[in-house]
């Protein structure tokens, strides 16, 4: 049966939740403070970059809009979503001020606007937080708000086939009412649903996300290595994944990982546990890594070119990973910022990205157009695979630029065909550089 649906916060997380529910049959109405965003969700533009999400919202239209308004948003649903920012803070904690805030506009609106709603957290927040939140309801005359925790799984670029297609669901609540009323509208997935208490389904977001973040450093180290003794990780790699204890996603060595996700929940649990007096020993290395993954592309540069400065480097590719405009936490931010401290001048090129670069990388010279972005460099860098560079005329790129030093960034290209090409290439973890 059709449910009425809220989403307060209609970005990454939240629109691609509502636009995939909507296209279930619900009712949605999303809620955001960004008067600009809702007037483009209105007319049928997402204001972000996810594949299919603009032709899922036109199909489901008619079921799905937005507002600035909360009390529009609780008049018009009964199950209401919850998908704010949560930040890192400069401690490492993260920034709980959004999710509390709805608290605030929940009792300035008094009971009556959200009686026998149900709160769902999809925002990752920190164990504890739940049992916050409901104490707050509670305290402020909330007591029939229900509370529960839905952690979101979403890989940006296939965000909407996650959500349709879930390994699994995980509902965490205090009253098993509120979790039937939640778990129901995953029903028709047909995916296994996990019920919890909220601490636990808190946790399992935080543990999942450590994991596989410890799983990329990992296979860092192993890249790092191999450089050492001539062995070439992408095959490492192969022969790892095809242990069914250890599996083959997740085992890419690259420059690091990035996005809203692993940097912070990874910092976010490191943080609690150490507030709850454990040092979380593992977590600071997968940190520390994942930091010094970025730096060795430079230490590979001045292997080639000496020092930087003055040197034309182009970053192929600016968005954290393919399929997103997401820049946040990305590797091509870390890189540029190394780069011009070194006196290079820095040049980029990224299909989606760059209205979201402008703002983050003011000293980089922006490119739409990738051939133009490689002309005349001494050094290429991939930093994130789009098809639209991993596709390129190499050779052509070869003659356009003034140097001849490829990085690989993402093992994406075959060594053999650049060196025949002319490159000195470097991969990351592809055995000792010739």
């Amino acid at each position: 049966m059709p449910a009425r649906i809220g989403v307060i916060g209609a970005g990454y997380v939240g629109l691609v939740t509502g636009a995939c529910l909507a296209s279930m049959g619900h009712q949605v109405t999303l809620r955001d403070i960004d008067a600009a965003k809702v007037d483009t969700i209105n007319a049928g533009d997402p204001p972000i970059h996810e594949d299919g999400l603009a032709a899922l919202m036109r199909e489901c239209a008619e079921r799905l809009t937005a507002t600035l308004d909360l009390g529009e948003m609780l008049a018009r649903s009964e199950i209401v979503f919850i998908a704010v920012d949560t930040p890192p803070m400069p401690s490492g904690d993260a920034d709980l001020s959004r999710v509390l805030g709805v608290v605030d506009e929940l009792e300035a609106l008094g009971p009556g606007a959200c009686a026998g709603h149900v709160l769902v957290m999809k925002s990752t927040v920190p164990v504890g937080t739940g049992e916050r939140v409901r104490a707050e309801l509670d305290r402020r005359g909330l007591g029939d708000v229900g509370y529960c925790s839905n952690p979101e799984f979403l890989k940006e670029g296939v965000a909407i086939a996650d959500f349709l297609r879930p390994d699994r669901v995980v509902v965490g609540d205090f009253r098993a009412a509120d979790g039937d009323r939640v778990a129901a509208l995953y029903g028709p997935l047909g995916a296994p649903i996990l019920r919890t208490s909220v601490p636990t389904a808190e946790m399992i977001k935080y543990a999942s996300n450590a994991f596989l973040a410890t799983k990329i450093s990992f296979i860092n180290e192993i890249a790092n290595v191999c450089e050492e003794v001539g062995a070439d990780v992408t095959e490492v790699a192969e022969g790892m994944g095809l242990d069914a204890r250890i599996g083959p996603r997740f085992l890419q060595a690259g420059v690091g990982f990035g996005g809203s996700c692993f940097p912070k929940d990874v910092s976010a649990l490191k943080q609690l546990a150490g507030n709850s007096g454990y040092h979380f020993q593992l977590l600071t290395s997968v940190i520390e890594v994942n930091e010094l993954q970025k730096r060795r592309v430079v230490g590979k540069l001045k292997r080639h070119l000496g020092e930087l400065e003055g040197r034309e480097i182009a970053l192929m590719g600016l968005a954290f990973k393919p399929g997103t405009d997401d820049m946040r936490e990305a590797s091509s931010v870390v890189l540029a910022g190394r780069l011009l401290a070194e006196g290079a001048r820095v040049r980029a090129f990224d299909p989606v990205a760059l209205p979201a670069a402008r703002g983050r990388l003011s000293a980089v010279d922006l490119h739409d157009d990738a051939m133009a972005c490689v002309t005349g460099a001494d050094a290429v860098v991939i930093v994130t695979e789009w098809p639209e560079v991993v596709g390129l005329d190499w050779a052509q790129v070869a003659r356009a630029m003034r140097g001849d030093v490829l990085v690989d960034g993402r093992n994406a290209l075959d060594p053999g065909a650049m060196a025949a090409a002319g490159f000195a290439y470097e991969g990351i973890g592809r055995g000792a550089p010739a």
